[in-house]
């Protein structure tokens, strides 16, 4: 009888939660479209959004002024292979990657123009964060990452700052206000991560990473709102139906620059809930400087069970050989950079005020 019990318990668990996704994907209005700032754009991430953030800034280089890398290894390093992805660019059971193997890949998507050009990649600022302890993405790993982006810079000794944490695992350290709102077990253990992968560490990444990523910036303090939306108007394999997008009272006229910022495994909104998408920072950076911050959210599937970004072709077609995930011609990578278009765009009203 207990476990009769406990399976109906279960079941009208699940469907409660099947009626509130639905009814949070039926309310969510589409991604406003806010004539946001069309340069000093930035993308950062951490794990597998650290890999996607790579990926994005090195497909359109031209479009974004800064790259931020949190617990991620280098460019291209899985090579559309889920076995390299696995032991090659997490644990490295197989070996260190090649960064001249990885430099010959982006060489020839560069005379495919698959990605942007190397006077365009050279001028971006790159933040690369590593903590000692992780255990899912090797340190050795950052430590290639921040040496490939060092051979890519113009002067890198002025654009690439290289954070290795002593005692921190994987994930993003947070420095969490005493009186947020939030359950601390809700967040990661910081040297032996795990949890919500939102690390408890004291440690402001968040606001380290953007005043390095913006060292100019003004700043221009006002209240903002965490909006979710519907993804589906940007629909790609691996999406989640909800996205989430910061906007600060001060951008609801256009103006400003947006952040794209990627969750890594298993810190999507659907795992984590609002854990990442409130609690990592950036919104408070954001409301404090102008700035969007976009929130793509993924989701989990068969073939991508902890809901990561696709940096090694899971959401490419299967006849593909060599997987473009990691171009312009990337399913997720397309989708994000119409993301980030959309909010770029003025809406009518706020054209025929511009004119």
């Amino acid at each position: 009888m207990g476990i009769a019990v406990h399976q109906r318990r279960l079941m009208a668990a699940l469907i409660l939660l099947g009626s509130a996704v639905a009814h949070a994907k039926e309310e969510a209005p589409g991604l406003p479209a806010l004539g946001a700032a069309s340069d000093q754009a930035s993308v950062v991430g951490v794990s597998s959004g650290g890999y996607m953030a790579s990926q994005l800034a090195v497909a359109w280089p031209e479009r974004f002024s800064g790259v931020g890398m949190l617990a991620a290894g280098p460019w291209g390093c899985a090579q559309g292979a889920l076995s390299l992805a696995l032991n090659q660019c997490m644990m490295t059971r197989r070996g260190l990657p090649s960064l001249d193997e990885l430099e010959q890949r982006r060489e020839r998507y560069l005379s495919l123009d698959q990605v942007g050009s190397q006077d365009a990649l050279s001028q971006l600022r790159a933040f690369v964060w590593h903590g000692d302890a992780d255990e899912t993405v090797s340190p050795a790993l950052g430590d290639l990452l921040a040496q490939q982006w060092q051979g890519w810079l113009e002067s890198p000794e002025q654009q690439l700052r290289y954070v290795q944490r002593a005692n921190t695992g994987h994930g993003w350290p947070v420095a969490m206000p005493k009186d947020a709102p939030i359950d601390p077990q809700s967040l990661g253990d910081c040297r032996n991560g795990g949890g919500s992968h939102v690390l408890a560490c004291g440690e402001d990444v968040a606001g380290e990473m953007m005043a390095w990523l913006y060292p100019e910036r003004e700043t221009n303090a006002s209240e903002g709102e965490l909006l979710a939306f519907d993804q589906s108007d940007f629909a790609a394999k691996g999406f989640a139906d909800t996205g989430y997008v910061f906007v600060p009272e001060a951008c609801e006229a256009g103006g400003c620059p947006v952040t794209v910022a990627l969750h890594g495994c298993q810190m999507n909104a659907e795992a984590i809930d609002d854990t990442f998408v409130r609690y990592s920072g950036l919104n408070r950076w954001a409301a404090e400087h102008g700035q969007v911050v976009l929130y793509p959210q993924a989701e989990s599937s068969m073939a991508n069970p902890q809901a990561c970004w696709d940096w090694w072709g899971f959401a490419e077609s299967t006849w593909q050989i060599n997987p473009l995930h990691d171009t312009r011609d990337g399913t997720q990578t397309q989708a994000l950079m119409a993301m980030l278009d959309h909010l770029q765009s003025a809406t009518a009203n706020k054209a025929a005020t511009a004119e």
